[in-house]
């Protein structure tokens, strides 16, 4: 392949990575936003958190709370598989030298997909039928009421694995300055989770208040750099490249 042909090839990547990325991030923002929306005023049942209602151990009593209580769950579901394909998209986007970050990115993008795949279709699918059949018998480890049970730990490895994705995909981003939002914003969500696991481990907090914090941090960076990745994939959709790259003037330069 001639080097005409190389760029004829990387161009038409760049469009088609631009042209699918785009929805993904335009989707990104609608469902993390609606995601939040929901979360944030369902009341916490148990754990340090609840204010009132709350649902003792074996976390089980819980039938007038179905099925309000497990509606945040359905564009968390959502979220995990846009967040692949949005990954996926920075991935082909990114340039050449870039790229083994971005493919380390996307493999924790998958690994955050399948731990909140598995974590909320249990729950929705197993916990929830369950509760409703009056079948609870060694349920309360699987529930989302206990603080301490399997559902808060899936749940806070996956949104934690979710910032390295976003960390490792920083740097496939240094042109302009959506470009450099962007970036800050994908590492300061690592820089916040880590801080958010020590800090909370320190005071000795249940893990349950990470896990919260966790999904904060995944709400306020997802919906601004959902909405500067479309527009940074929008252009390359288009073939623009407004804010030149950095990788790009450095190669001109080298010529």
């Amino acid at each position: 392949m001639n080097r005409t042909e190389a760029m004829a090839t990387i161009t038409s990547t760049k469009r088609s990575a631009g042209q699918l990325g785009f929805w993904a991030a335009i989707l990104t923002v609608a469902v993390a936003a609606v995601f939040a929306v929901i979360a944030i005023p369902t009341p916490a049942r148990s754990g340090p958190f609840c204010g009132s209602a709350c649902v003792p151990y074996p976390y089980v009593d819980v039938a007038q709370f179905i099925p309000g209580d497990y509606l945040w769950l359905v564009p968390g579901i959502l979220l995990a598989a846009i967040f692949v394909v949005l990954m996926g998209s920075i991935h082909a986007y990114a340039a050449e030298p870039k790229r083994i970050y971005s493919r380390i990115g996307l493999s924790f993008a998958v690994a955050y997909a399948v731990v909140i795949l598995v974590d909320y279709f249990l729950q929705l699918t197993v916990v929830l039928p369950s509760l409703q059949a009056g079948e609870t018998d060694g349920l309360s480890l699987f529930t989302q009421y206990d603080p301490h049970g399997l559902f808060i730990a899936l749940e806070s490895l996956g949104y934690a694995m979710l910032t390295i994705a976003l960390l490792f995909a920083a740097p496939a981003f240094a042109g302009g300055r959506a470009e450099r939002a962007i970036r800050w914003l994908f590492v300061s969500s690592f820089v916040l989770m880590v801080a958010a696991f020590v800090g909370l481990a320190v005071v000795r907090r249940d893990l349950v208040a990470f896990e919260v914090t966790v999904l904060m941090i995944t709400w306020i960076v997802l919906i601004p750099s959902g909405a500067l990745l479309g527009i940074v994939f929008r252009r390359a959709g288009h073939g623009l490249d407004a804010e030149p790259r950095t990788d790009s003037r450095r190669a001109e330069a080298a010529r």
